[in-house]
């Protein structure tokens, strides 16, 4: 299922930007950092890999993907593609990824927000890049699902 409305690119904090090679150089050593994890998908233009710090959302079994920052290259890369190699820990692992749609990843989005809502400090920096806090209504998670691209990654294998 693909997203019908355009989604637009957020500027990246800064602290992301400092931040990222360290988190990639230390997910590649299979260093495990919770939801954290190494992406790597081949570039849509290139077909080099390109590998991305990306957070894994866990519901019922199922493992989900958003992209806190709007319309990025690996978002572009990936609907490309259509797969990528997910490292957690020492091991990599081959997925699908299937786009959804704003209606499909609103309310995963809300159940796996909610977590990180509680967290002290990161959580409501987490959250307001996706423009939520706690009292976010299922409208708010809706209009941040058009804006934030979401994806169910599955096992290749399966």
């Amino acid at each position: 299922m693909t997203s019908t409305k355009s989604a637009t690119q957020f500027p990246i904090p800064s602290i992301v930007s400092r931040l990222n090679p360290l988190v990639r150089r230390l997910l590649a050593l299979g260093m495990p950092m919770g939801p954290n994890v190494l992406m790597t998908v081949r570039g849509r233009k290139s077909g080099q890999p390109f590998s991305f710090p990306v957070a894994i959302l866990e519901a019922d079994g199922r493992q989900f993907l958003f992209s806190p920052f709007g319309e990025v290259n690996w978002v572009h890369n990936l609907r490309a593609s259509g797969e990528a190699v997910i490292r957690r820990g020492r091991s990599n692992h081959r997925m699908t990824a299937v786009e959804l749609t704003p209606e499909i990843a609103a309310p995963i989005l809300e159940a796996g927000m909610e977590p990180v809502l509680g967290a002290p400090v990161f959580g409501s920096m987490i959250a307001g890049w996706y423009g939520l806090d706690r009292n976010s209504t299922t409208e708010d998670y809706l209009e941040a699902a058009r804006q934030h691209p979401g994806f169910e990654m599955r096992d290749a294998a399966a």
